[in-house]
């Protein structure tokens, strides 16, 4: 990459294996289910997800909107955590295109909605309430740092689930970062939901797409729901055989990603103006706040990493920075990030 960029991992370059892919890719119209690769493609999710089938989309919003579409009707309710990345980054669409009413709920450090509140979220069959059809849940959960949330926990939901004759989906957009790093595979993570959506364009590092994986029924319906909004491409294995290659080769090597991102929690937990906790660090994303004590404004910190490091870093978030780590993050720019920052925060080094 022609920049250090700690904004996302959505920012990732394809590998050269995958633009060699890309180049050589047998493609046909996947309207009508005739590209061979994106097929492969969808092959692969399902099996790696433990589901019937899948389907690629353009994107993880993409995916969770046509899942949602696809799962409830105009006036059914989702119960959802009130920070996720459905409710809070993907425009409204549930409401503004379907209609379905987000029921959200405070979640804990973690990610996590409480299973007492859940379950009482769960509207009565009464003509004043819109009907509960969905629980959406999410991981790893990004508002809160990435955090990896174990298979237990969707165990108990799936239970409240059941007890309400209720759908459950996972918006799994960095569900390997999550499987990864609590040394699961995918199956293991998902056996408990009815359907998941995860992308192909963090960091896993293909250039677009994202998978919708759930029953064979569910993903004919979803197919409905792409075409509804506007995701029908014609030779996507151009796109798909990418994705190939993230899913053979991008996956065991998170652990590098969670790696660099502790190295960078820990370094940054020696610098006196950084406020951080590096123990919650645990996949590919960090949070931290600059001090009201620094010598710097937030603005500046982010202009100055930028201008004397080449190193991008996301700012807006007030006196709070994300960083995420990703395939074209090495050790040696978590080296350099750090000895700028210090030099930016005037501490000595050690």
């Amino acid at each position: 990459m022609d920049r250090i960029d700690f904004r996302s991992d959505t920012v990732s370059w394809p590998t050269p294996a995958m633009r060699k892919a890309m180049a050589n890719a047998p493609v046909g119209d996947d309207v009508y289910g005739e590209d061979p690769t994106v097929n492969r493609l969808e092959a692969m999710a399902a099996e790696m997800t433990g589901k019937e089938a899948g389907l690629f989309v353009a994107s993880g919003t993409m995916g969770n909107l046509a899942a949602i579409l696809s799962h409830a009707q105009r006036g059914d309710c989702a119960i959802v955590g009130e920070d996720s990345h459905t409710v809070q980054a993907e425009a409204g669409g549930m409401a503004v295109l379907g209609s379905i009413v987000p029921n959200p709920l405070p979640t804990d450090q973690y990610g996590r909605m409480d299973l007492a509140a859940l379950e009482a979220a769960v509207y009565p069959d009464d003509s004043h309430y819109p009907i509960p059809r969905l629980i959406l849940v999410e991981n790893s959960y990004g508002a809160k740092g990435g955090y990896p949330i174990a298979p237990d926990y969707f165990e108990k939901v799936r239970q409240i689930a059941d007890r309400h004759k209720l759908i459950v989906h996972m918006d799994g957009a960095r569900l390997f970062n999550a499987a990864v790093a609590l040394n699961l595979d995918a199956q293991e993570m998902t056996q408990h939901v009815d359907s998941v959506t995860f992308c192909l364009s963090k960091g896993l590092c293909a250039p677009v797409g994202s998978l919708l994986c759930g029953s064979a029924e569910f993903i004919q319906k979803a197919h409905r729901a792409r075409k509804l909004l506007g995701g029908g491409m014609r030779q996507a294995g151009i796109l798909a055989a990418a994705g190939i290659v993230a899913l053979s080769e991008m996956v065991e090597r998170l652990a590098d990603d969670h790696a660099h991102a502790k190295q960078l929690a820990d370094g940054l937990a020696q610098i006196p103006d950084i406020e951080i906790e590096p123990e919650r660090v645990k996949t590919n994303i960090l949070f931290f706040d600059l001090a009201e004590s620094a010598s710097v404004t937030p603005e500046t910190l982010v202009q100055r990493l930028r201008e004397e490091a080449n190193i991008w870093l996301s700012g807006g978030y007030g006196r709070s920075f994300r960083a995420v780590t990703h395939y074209w993050i090495q050790e040696t720019d978590v080296s350099l990030f750090l000895k700028t920052m210090r030099a930016i925060l005037q501490v000595e080094e050690k």
